[in-house]
């Protein structure tokens, strides 16, 4: 019999979450609706060589308490063990996105030169939008060079109520737009 991951849904001030646990550590936190949902699902059930059951666990319902805290305003930094699922390259982006501090932003560009070349860009814009542990992994916290927030998977006004939450946008008329937009 496979292991299973145990998930459940959690709705948010900007969506749903679909959170997922595996071994007493979360692998999956990341928006119901995003265009590559099953994408991700199946990576992460063939990482772990488990299938999807419904259900809750003690790291589940501490998962959803700190969230809680965290849109209250309450919390900063989380405290829950994490299974990356994903290959070495994403999943040293993934860490490095730890790394930015709550009310702060960094620039995909920046975020390349910290963890490869400035020449890897789109790798490195690619393996963040390849991260199924939304919020916990602060994805939302990487922008455009312009200063311009671009894609994410739970979409730009997720993105930017995140980032009004942890009062990190510089101006209140920032641009939308998808991702696409900065490799142009």
């Amino acid at each position: 019999m496979p292991s299973s991951i145990t998930t459940t849904f959690y709705t948010t001030p900007f969506g749903e979450l679909f959170i997922g646990s595996y071994q007493g550590k979360i692998c999956l936190c990341d928006w119901k609706h995003r265009k590559q949902r099953n994408v991700i699902d199946k990576r992460i059930a063939r990482g772990l060589g488990a299938d999807f059951k419904s259900g809750e666990d003690s790291v589940i319902k501490k998962t959803i308490a700190e969230l809680e805290q965290y849109f209250a305003g309450e919390k900063l930094n989380f405290d829950i063990p994490l299974w990356l699922v994903g290959t070495s390259f994403q999943q040293s982006i993934w860490i490095e996105l730890q790394k930015i501090p709550y009310g702060e932003t960094l620039s995909y560009k920046q975020l390349a030169s910290n963890i490869a070349s400035d020449n890897s860009v789109r790798a490195v814009a690619a393996a963040n939008g390849a991260n199924a542990v939304s919020i916990l992994i602060p994805c939302h916290r990487v922008i455009g060079s312009n200063g311009n927030l671009m894609g994410y998977a739970g979409g730009l006004k997720a993105k930017k109520g995140l980032l009004t939450l942890e009062g990190s946008l510089k101006q209140s008329n920032q641009v939308l737009l998808p991702l696409d937009a900065e490799k142009k």
